[in-house]
């Protein structure tokens, strides 16, 4: 029997046998009204997944990191969500068929339990975005926000936690159904209360404990 270790591993060599593609920052890796063109096992870099809402602006989704797959929802149920994935980053995805992922996944079927695992933690991370638009204040609903993020992408400095992910003000203010005017004044009196720091989509978290005050 496979152990969970080698599962992952033939996983990956999968996408290793697929093709390599190299992004530069800002570029669309699937774009607007185009249906996904394969499977992508992100190998580095950062991607930020998204939708278009019907007043015309950018919802992000969700930021997707190293070690994740793009299109695991579609290659496994053929159902187009129409997100579209952008570059945050330079990236270096590897590129698969849908056809050569499910043909794997019958001659291999104990590799899909790594994939279980990939989904019900995409899933969470998708519940924790809707839990957090049950807050009430904006100031509180950008705190979980930033929470949240800093479990994916925080990196402990004497500076603070630093959020190793760009984040644009209209990024935060789509994830907390707020406006971006209202997102920007928000960071900015934080950052003068000392809670944090935030110039050029570089966040950094200064006091942990006086931010999860404003969510008990």
């Amino acid at each position: 029997m496979l152990t969970d270790e080698s599962q992952v591993a033939a996983l990956i060599n999968l996408f290793h046998q697929g093709t390599r593609q190299l992004y530069g920052k800002g570029e669309y890796i699937i774009r607007p009204g185009s249906p996904p063109g394969g499977v992508f096992y992100i190998l580095s870099g950062l991607v930020k997944a998204y939708d278009i809402t019907k007043y015309g602006e950018e919802n992000l989704l969700i930021i997707r990191k190293p070690g994740e797959i793009l299109g695991l929802t579609w290659a496994l149920t053929g159902q187009d969500r129409h997100i579209i994935y952008s570059t945050l980053a330079p990236t270096t995805l590897l590129q698969i068929s849908r056809e050569q992922f499910t043909d794997f996944l019958h001659t291999n079927p104990k590799a899909a339990l790594p994939l279980l695992d990939m989904l019900v933690d995409m899933y969470r991370l998708h519940s924790e975005r809707i839990l957090n638009l049950e807050y009430r204040t904006v100031r509180e609903r950008l705190v979980s926000f930033l929470l949240t993020t800093s479990r994916r992408f925080g990196k402990e400095t004497e500076e603070g936690l630093v959020l190793e992910v760009p984040l644009r003000h209209q990024d935060i203010a789509s994830s907390i159904s707020a406006t971006r005017e209202t997102a920007g004044r928000e960071l900015s009196a934080m950052e003068r209360q000392g809670l944090l720091t935030s110039a050029q989509s570089r966040i950094v978290l200064k006091d942990i404990p006086r931010l999860r005050k404003y969510l008990e």
